[in-house]
């Protein structure tokens, strides 16, 4: 039986990609691998978002010419948004790659690479839409008590430093009824928690049904019998509607945890950027939610040095960090990428104060962190066991509803189990916890 491994770069969207992936390739009568060694098919599932992802991956697939070259049968395969919006030079800067299929063509995965692995050049096929969802086809998920599930699919957002919309496409919805009727296989099969995908989740249903259709959705997932916890991301600020934090603050499933890109708090920068909210919008929806939501959590994303950014402008970008005192936020430099509007713009920052200011956000926002940790200290929460500890193989790993990674003592036994956990300590990133069993 030949033998595949995949490494997936990016979102939470190509994470449920690489899922589909490996059950497309375990139909067809493939196994996991391992690792690299005992490969038959190497796939890089790709992320084009930010440079250091690009960066990544043509460091890493260079790396296995060697590989190629010892074990000339191996294949090598790279999908994704690179593969989407690169393409052909992904062939030219590395020629010893089979195959490179777009994100459009997951489907066609086991007929590509029996195409690639029978001719003697590369092969590249990059459709540039799809009728069908991925979603639809059958997944080996990480874990049997999570599954991901992308009710939309690329975006119309257009944001001017945003490469996805052109990766992805125009945004697309699945039907309501078919997502629900997916939310009730997933139960039957013991998943006990679903995370809702899309680049923006809250105009999910738009292209459907003339208007967002996602509280709608959010309050028949969470009717769905067997479901402990709903996740969703992403929310974009301009279209989270009073109706969708009510339905998270009046439900016992959906968990309390909103996902909000801030991007910038400077009105001018969010100009440029065509976010279409200003800051002063963005802190009325945090305290709505705030307002609404119990021990509601609120993380974000953060750019620094977007072209023509002042100090000024980062100043309130800190003014409304402090404000809003997010749980955790995703910071990072702006990216150049080519063919976004930005990316013609003038007035890029240097390297340096971009670099600088990072620092700084980081180091107010880490404040933020650990304070609001610090506040659940003495607080008995439940917490759902997904694994060992990534950094401590000793400890068990866990998340509370609204998202709070603790670690705990246990045994495996305790792994895709809800506990009462008693928080006995806090850090900037995690909890340490205690249950009954574990103390």
């Amino acid at each position: 039986m030949k033998k595949f491994t995949i490494k997936t770069f990016g979102c939470q969207m190509n994470k449920d990609d690489s899922e589909r992936i490996s059950g497309l390739l375990s139909g067809a009568g493939y196994a996991p691998s391992d690792g690299d060694g005992d490969a038959d098919v190497i796939i890089f599932n790709t992320c084009c978002v930010r440079q250091n992802a690009d960066d990544r991956l043509y460091g890493q697939a260079a790396a296995l010419k060697q590989l190629k070259a010892a074990r000339p049968d191996v294949l090598i395969a790279i999908g994704g948004c690179l593969a989407q919006t690169d393409g052909e030079t992904v062939l030219k800067r590395l020629p010893h790659v089979d195959l490179v299929f777009g994100t459009h063509n997951v489907a066609r995965l086991p007929e590509l690479i029996a195409a690639a692995a029978s001719q003697k050049h590369s092969v590249l096929e990059i459709l540039e839409g799809s009728d069908s969802f991925t979603s639809d086809l059958p997944a080996v998920r990480k874990h049997p008590w999570h599954a991901w599930l992308p009710i939309t699919v690329g975006c119309d957002n257009f944001c001017t430093y945003c490469i996805v919309p052109y990766a992805r496409g125009r945004e697309k919805s699945r039907p309501i009824e078919k997502l629900i009727a997916h939310c009730r296989e997933l139960a039957e099969e013991g998943v006990k928690e679903v995370t809702l995908l899309g680049q923006n989740v809250n105009s999910y249903g738009r292209d459907l049904y003339g208007g967002p259709r996602f509280a709608e959705l959010l309050a028949a997932v969470s009717a769905v019998e067997g479901l402990d916890r709903i996740r969703f991301t992403t929310s974009h600020p301009k279209d989270l509607t009073e109706q969708v934090i009510d339905i998270v603050a009046g439900s016992a499933n959906v968990c309390p945890h909103f996902h909000l890109p801030l991007q910038s708090g400077s009105d001018r920068v969010l100009e440029r950027m065509r976010r279409q909210y200003t800051a002063e919008g963005y802190l009325e929806i945090v305290d709505s939610i705030r307002g609404k939501v119990a021990d509601a959590a609120i993380t974000t994303d953060i750019m620094v040095g977007f072209p023509g950014e002042t100090e000024e402008d980062f100043q309130a970008t800190l003014d409304v960090v402090r404000a809003a005192r997010f749980d955790q936020a995703f910071t990072f430099i702006y990216s150049h990428r080519p063919g976004t509007a930005a990316s013609k713009y003038r007035c890029q920052v240097t390297a340096a104060a971009a670099g600088e200011r990072f620092e700084r956000l980081i180091e107010e926002q880490n404040r933020n962190s650990l304070v609001n940790n610090q506040r659940l200290v003495g607080a008995n929460m439940p917490v759902f066991v997904e694994g060992r500890s990534k950094k401590d193989n000793y400890r068990l790993a866990g998340r509370t509803p609204s998202n709070k990674l603790v670690h705990l003592k246990g045994g495996d036994e305790l792994i895709g189990h809800t506990l009462d956990v008693w928080m006995r300590e806090a850090f900037t990133w995690f909890l340490i916890g205690e249950t009954a069993e574990t103390a």
